[in-house]
């Protein structure tokens, strides 16, 4: 690790302005703070840019509570930074991303074949990107502050659901050395944040209008004020003893997002996503969860405000190969 931390540092001078792009969520927010914490002083500048506007709870109070300062990348001139690093997440996860060239990309999503930087680091096998983060806080000998640490474990515990999703050794060795930096009440208000009051017609609906096919639970939420709460509610419904596949959508602003997720026995919800809107648009993600976004542009054959029912069917018929 030594040898890579030092391939890093070579790549910064004093004079250098770097620009850390994250689609913000516990593991590439903590990620981002690792990053510049491990640049501190080496660089003239650093900034970090969430690329969408920050909406689910538990991500706003992470922010709000460890005081973590950001910048909207409405709000950034890019030109203006000499160098640029995506933690996270890679340049085919989002047309925004995939506008620049990178130095550093640390990612432990499966490697896309366009990703290119001067610096690559990529682990698919980790559960979360703040164990790999940690690993270089820790070859550099840098002791995380609590605000730092705590948004580390925080990252670790959200990407594999308290190590309920796949995760290696590493990232339990993590676990337990960040465990020691942080204070458990904190760790807790994070943890109770994960939706608010505005969200709760969105379970409604989701009660209302799921459909059960051989274990797979699926629910189409119609327009929805962001993607986040898809999130929230696919992972609810996992929880129930009958249900092994949730797959949840909505249309948010120009697109048909879809979330999958399941219970990691023999199965690959990165694979299942990719097959079912692939072509339609980015799909794919990890084993036990992922996503697709597909520009409504793609889907001719259904108006935004067609019955809910319709984009329903749509959704089973491609998860189900009958619609291709």
């Amino acid at each position: 690790m030594g040898a890579t931390l030092s391939r890093l540092y070579q790549l910064f001078s004093h004079e250098d302005r770097l620009l850390i792009l994250i689609d913000a969520d516990p593991d590439s927010i903590a990620s981002a703070l690792a990053l510049k914490r491990l640049l501190w002083r080496r660089v003239a500048a650093c900034v970090i840019s969430p690329i969408r506007p920050i909406t689910r709870p538990q991500n706003e109070r992470l922010v709000e509570l460890l005081g973590i300062s950001l910048t909207p990348y409405p709000e950034v001139n890019p030109g203006e930074f000499n160098r640029k690093a995506l933690v996270d997440n890679q340049p085919g996860h989002h047309e925004t991303f995939g506008a620049y060239q990178y130095d550093v990309i640390i990612d432990h999503h499966p490697r896309l074949p366009e990703t290119a930087a001067r610096f690559v680091d990529i682990r698919a096998d980790y559960g979360a990107n703040s164990s790999i983060m940690t690993e270089y806080l820790r070859a550099a000998r840098i002791k995380p502050s609590l605000k730092l640490a705590t948004a580390l474990y925080y990252g670790i515990t959200t990407d594999t659901a308290n190590f309920e999703r796949p995760a290696i050794e590493a990232d339990v060795r993590a676990f337990h050395y960040l465990f020691k930096f942080t204070r458990r009440a904190l760790v807790r208000s994070l943890e109770y944040a994960e939706f608010n009051i505005s969200m709760l017609k969105y379970f409604q609906l989701a009660f209302s209008r799921y459909r059960l096919r051989h274990q797979r639970f699926f629910a189409f939420l119609g327009t929805v004020s962001t993607p986040d709460i898809l999130v929230i509610l696919a992972d609810f419904f996992l929880r129930a003893h009958e249900i092994s596949w949730t797959i949840v959508g909505g249309i948010y602003e120009d697109k048909l997002v879809v979330i999958f997720r399941n219970d990691g026995l023999r199965k690959n919800a990165g694979a299942l996503a990719l097959k079912a809107f692939g072509k339609l648009g980015p799909a794919g993600g990890h084993a036990t969860s992922a996503r697709a976004e597909v520009p409504l542009a793609h889907i001719p054959d259904l108006a935004p405000n067609a019955q809910w029912q319709l984009w329903q069917s749509f959704i089973i018929h491609r998860v189900e190969g009958r619609g291709r």
